[in-house]
């Protein structure tokens, strides 16, 4: 087991469990593990389904600040960042040729609301919430969520709530598609687990193919996307508005963007 994650392998289910306190916030290496984990499922014969899931009472804050203020001023690059961490992740997940549930336990935000998209189905505890995250600290979308988010819930959905951050209800992300279920929290360990192991009796290869055909017809420019995401974060890394965002996440205030002089 990785040293932010908990995995278990129970009736061909791999279950694999952020743990990383606070709020199960993502770092290079929570990802690396991840790729590794991933990795490691497409190859054992005994794993025909992956739940992908948070510790506690939160699926995962997103990306840890911490590496970004410290990389503040520095000559950083967020496209080589996401080039080895989440664009690869993301690209694992969806050729992972089994079926993959993100079982979103609680609030999503950021980096993870893209890794929750990229899996397959998606199943909710009524207490999840889901935030696009990334303009609150001066950031365009990234780790597939540009494609994804438009994808499921329609491009003026996306615009309102990545320009506003405003959470997404677990109810709304299920009239909306953002999600396949919604069940409430007391009952949701076992419901995942029912559904991922009916999952898991089932033509496991043939899933598999038919990820591989819904990847060509609905994602068959996902790698050009998350190349562009790169690009584009590039560009806001390193803009005021980004220094202003993160300042002001760490002081607890909100951030001005009005006031920022370019």
């Amino acid at each position: 087991m990785g040293t932010f994650l908990r995995t278990s392998l129970q009736n061909r289910v791999l279950t694999i469990g952020i743990e990383r306190p606070k709020a199960n916030a993502l770092n290079t290496e929570v990802v690396t593990e991840l790729q590794a984990e991933i990795k490691q499922a497409s190859r054992n014969k005994d794993v025909r389904v992956v739940v992908l899931t948070g510790n506690g009472h939160i699926f995962s804050a997103g990306q840890d600040l911490g590496e970004f203020k410290q990389a503040l001023g520095t000559s950083i690059s967020y496209r080589e960042h996401l080039a080895k961490t989440y664009s690869p992740l993301v690209i694992a997940l969806r050729q992972l040729e089994k079926p993959v549930i993100a079982a979103i336990n609680g609030p999503v935000a950021g980096a993870a609301l893209g890794i929750a998209l990229a899996c397959d189905l998606r199943i909710a505890a009524e207490s999840a919430r889901f935030v696009v995250g990334f303009l609150g600290i001066g950031l365009a979308p990234d780790s597939g969520v540009s494609l994804f988010l438009p994808q499921l819930i329609g491009l003026g959905r996306a615009g309102e709530y990545a320009f506003t951050n405003r959470p997404i209800s677990s109810q709304q992300a299920l009239e909306w598609g953002l999600v396949n279920r919604v069940v409430p929290d007391d009952e949701f360990p076992q419901a995942v687990q029912t559904w991922a192991t009916e999952l898991a009796h089932g033509p496991v290869h043939a899933m598999g193919l038919t990820k591989r055909a819904f990847n060509h017809a609905f994602l068959p420019h996902l790698n050009e996307v998350l190349a562009y995401e790169g690009h584009i974060q590039e560009i806001a890394g390193h803009a005021a508005e980004h220094r202003e965002g993160v300042e002001a996440f760490f002081q607890k205030r909100p951030p001005d963007f009005l006031q920022l002089e370019e």
